[in-house]
């Protein structure tokens, strides 16, 4: 499949890429090389192949999520600069409107 310039030049202009004439033949045999790659990958019987979540047989292993004490909201703002509410009090990111 052989893209065509009109092609090369909308996949450059969503990737937000400036691309010098040299750069766009170049993009435009390798692209089309790797949507050939795709061409033949479906030429392939996957009829009785089980779909995987996966290449490689990984399992999560996730402890048991139990509760358990917290650290104390006294120790926790010990060493606060500033503090309200029991809150830690930090400078403002956003402008007030």
């Amino acid at each position: 499949m052989s893209l065509s310039s009109e092609e090369i030049n909308h996949i450059a202009l969503l990737a937000r890429l400036d691309l010098t004439d040299a750069e766009k033949a170049k993009a435009a045999t390798e692209l089309s090389q790797i949507l050939d790659s795709f061409d033949t990958l479906k030429e392939l019987d996957t009829d009785n192949v089980t779909p995987a979540e996966s290449a490689l047989n990984l399992v999560n292993v996730l402890r048991i999520d139990e509760s358990r004490p917290s650290l104390p909201t006294e120790a926790a703002l010990a060493n606060a600069p500033e503090q309200a509410a029991n809150m830690f009090v930090v400078p403002r990111v956003v402008e007030a409107e």
